[in-house]
């Protein structure tokens, strides 16, 4: 028998009026459960019922999605602004916004930043219904090779061989190489996304192209790479809707060529991206497809997935079991062989692991008051273990731990000079998840606002991130 549902108060507060306003919609509808329309609007049904109940936030993109899907006429919309739009976290989290403002940076030393992720679909890229029509699909042979295209950019004069042939896998295999070390040496911004723009559109049109049976499998493989390296540099510039295209292409294609490994891979970020925009619950189930059949999979990917898992119990304040998946991450890399991994997995090692697991304790520290020595200990780790070649990787660690230092420690004047070393990394990168962190940063100083230097840090974050 189905629980019965909670008793909504609309005269509470606005937000609980919007949540009640939600339930009546979704109820109008067919009705919908909370997961049907979850899978409508791309989120879990957790998150449709928690909106409805008054206790948690909706963004901006999801209420016109929330529009669309319950043909509301602009309700949601609408009301948007009046609930949430103060309390909101300045997070753009997808592509679809008001048109008219374009990405914000600013000069800053040797580079720039990005302080907002443009919200703008650019010229070239599909609308946002197109993109949740893909997302919707069950697979590659549910869509026309075409409409594939289409729905990467509707415009873009490709040119296309009559047949695969190695020299095209071999092409597709160094574009994704290229793009995966520019998004970790400079971040998903800039330049960048242009280039992981045009690669995605051209790896998409290579599918229905004849391929000899020999080749296909490669092809699907070389195609499912490209998109996971593409997706990463979306996410981190914010594109957030084009990401999860990437993805899912990504998941569809190392699905049908039995890529096991690249499966694992790809839905170890799909369950990132969702933990970093707020929904730990999908991103959490995103983690545990990815360790289907772990018996195929390396330690070292298992190792990964684990730490997934760990980020979103951390999200969670899932003390417990963020805890006992940090312990079975580290057991995973314990018996982790290079050997044994894909090329491409080269980058998860010692300072990636440790960096990873410390996100997941790092939430723990500040959020649900746990010790921080351990969080601060692994993010050390990371900063001394990442080079040049993953600079974003070592701007994050560093900024968490400078964030670490000023919240939990007793000591803020080192975390200034912390904080002043992450920003030497972060000046030089078009990274929208390194900026948002250092908000983070300028937030936990600005409860010394007697301390000079804690002020001379946040000044330098602000010339630093402009929105």
């Amino acid at each position: 028998m189905p629980r019965p549902e909670k008793k909504l108060t609309p005269d509470a507060s606005p937000r609980d009026w919007f949540g009640h306003e939600l339930r009546t919609w979704r109820k109008k509808r067919a009705p919908l459960t909370h997961a049907e329309l979850g899978a409508e609007v791309q989120v879990s049904g957790s998150l449709v019922e928690k909106i409805e109940k008054g206790t948690a936030t909706c963004s901006k993109d999801l209420a016109e999605r929330l529009d669309q899907a319950l043909e509301a006429d602009g309700l949601f919309t609408r009301a948007w602004g009046m609930v949430f739009g103060q309390t909101e976290k300045p997070r753009p989290e997808t592509e679809s916004a008001r048109s008219g403002k374009g990405e914000a940076s600013v000069q800053v030393h040797e580079g720039r930043i990005l302080g907002r992720g443009s919200t703008k679909p650019l010229s070239g890229s599909s609308a946002p219904v197109d993109r949740r029509a893909f997302l919707a699909t069950s697979g590659l042979a549910a869509i026309a090779p075409l409409d594939l295209v289409r729905l990467v950019t509707p415009t873009a004069a490709l040119e296309i061989p009559a047949q695969i042939r190695p020299r095209e896998i071999g092409q597709l295999k160094s574009l994704a190489d290229l793009i995966h070390r520019q998004d970790n040496e400079h971040g998903g911004g800039g330049a960048v996304r242009e280039l992981a723009r045009g690669a995605i559109t051209w790896g998409a049109a290579l599918l229905p192209v004849p391929c000899p049976e020999p080749l296909r499998p490669e092809l699907l493989a070389s195609v499912a790479r490209l998109g996971i390296v593409v997706g990463a540099s979306q996410f981190d510039a914010y594109a957030h809707d084009d990401a999860r295209v990437s993805f899912r292409l990504a998941a569809e294609c190392a699905e049908e060529a039995g890529e096991w490994h690249l499966r694992a891979k790809t839905y170890s970020f799909m369950a990132r991206q969702e933990i970093w925009v707020g929904d730990p619950d999908t991103g959490l189930t995103h983690a545990e497809k990815g360790l289907v059949r772990s018996d195929r999979l390396t330690a070292t990917e298992r190792a990964m997935l684990h730490s997934a898992r760990a980020r979103a119990f951390g999200k969670m304040q899932d003390v417990s079991n963020t805890l006992r998946a940090v312990g079975e991450a580290d057991a995973a890399f314990e018996q982790s062989d290079p050997s044994q991994d894909p090329q491409w997995m080269a980058y998860y090692d010692y300072a990636q692991h440790h960096g990873d697991t410390a996100h997941a304790l790092f939430d723990l520290a500040v959020h649900a008051d746990q010790d921080p020595g351990q969080a601060a200990r692994r993010l050390e780790i990371a900063v001394k273990g990442h080079g040049d070649a993953f600079a974003r990787s070592r701007a994050i660690s560093g900024t968490k731990l400078a964030s670490l230092v000023m919240a939990k420690g007793d000591d803020p004047r080192h975390a200034v000079v912390l904080g002043h070393r992450a920003l030497n990394d972060v000046g030089k990168l078009t990274s929208c998840r390194a900026a948002d962190d250092l908000r983070e940063l300028s937030r936990f100083a600005s409860r010394y606002r007697k301390l000079s230097e804690a002020g001379d840090l946040r000044e330098r974050i602000a010339a630093t991130v402009q929105a």
